[in-house]
């Protein structure tokens, strides 16, 4: 770890390169149908890996101009090289950088926060001040992360393990002074907690919502109304209900699903007739085919 935030010499050739492999490494992630909604294809949406490859480059460098430059180029180098990599294979094509835009004010960004970050190097307490920002801003991806692992287990849950590690981590290896290196890792601590109880808690960020089988629709093969009852086989999925959607004109069933995996669920009508559909759930979709009577 302490060659890792230390001790070898990070020329600019060696950067380009990490810029590359990481913006290459990336794009693939974001493309492979098997990554979705797992941690490997997070580094492609969220910040928690960028955070650690911009403070190894920060600890690596040798002033705070030499810092800020070189996180800036880093990321100018890998960030657009994500949708690059990309454009080969997606129907969007070069379209696929009209995401690219929030990326690049980040960009620009770092070249302030890596001045700044490498003041971190000198060791006294201000350079937790200088820290806790990062630290806070890594607590919200763990606690997004904690908590989808919990109730979408087991997505997202290496993300939430590596966010919590490198909470710990940093404060240790970035400090050298043992009262502020305490006092980070109680931080660190506290933000694990504090996010993980709220994890834990927050069951309405965590759900899928969604609508499905429109009376009358080909898939769901019956017409029904408000007077029919809906309901999961196993209700531990999540909740059902009938409602009417103006915009269609038509009966739909509403769902919140709290976990994935199969199920039932049962549409009965007023005299009790049951008509049954396995009803396979994803993250972020579903799959439906009504029984044979």
């Amino acid at each position: 770890m302490k060659k890792l935030f230390g001790g070898i010499d990070l020329t600019w050739k060696k950067l380009i390169i990490f810029a590359v492999i990481c913006g290459f490494y990336t794009g693939v992630m974001a493309m492979i149908p098997a990554t979705q909604d797992t941690s490997f294809r997070d580094i492609s949406i969220s910040f928690e890996w960028w955070i650690l490859f911009a403070i190894i480059i920060i600890v690596k460098s040798k002033t705070p101009l030499d810092s800020a430059m070189k996180v800036f180029v880093f990321f100018l180098i890998s960030q657009p090289l994500v949708y690059l990599v990309q454009v080969p294979f997606s129907p969007l094509g070069f379209g696929l950088f009209k995401y690219y835009p929030a990326w690049f004010q980040w960009t620009v960004l770092t070249l302030p926060m890596a001045f700044v970050g490498h003041f971190m190097k000198k060791d006294k307490w201000w350079g937790l001040l200088i820290l806790a920002p990062m630290l806070l801003f890594l607590g919200f991806h763990y606690v997004s992360f904690f908590g989808e692992a919990i109730h979408f287990f087991p997505n997202h849950l290496l993300s939430a393990l590596f966010c919590a590690v490198t909470l710990i981590i940093y404060p240790l290896y970035i400090f050298h002074d043992k009262r502020i290196r305490i006092a980070g890792l109680i931080l660190s601590v506290l933000i694990l907690a504090a996010a993980t109880v709220y994890g834990i808690a927050d069951k309405r960020s965590h759900t899928y919502d969604t609508s499905l089988l429109p009376s009358g629709g080909e898939t769901c093969g019956i017409e029904y109304d408000d007077s029919y009852q809906v309901y999961l086989e196993d209700d531990s999925f999540g909740d059902v209900q009938i409602g009417y959607e103006e915009n269609i004109e038509s009966y739909l069933i509403y769902a919140s699903f709290k976990k994935t995996g199969d199920t039932v669920l049962v549409l009965e009508s007023p005299d009790g007739e049951k008509t049954m559909y396995d009803l396979s759930i994803e993250r972020s979709s579903y799959d439906v085919h009504r029984r044979d009577p």
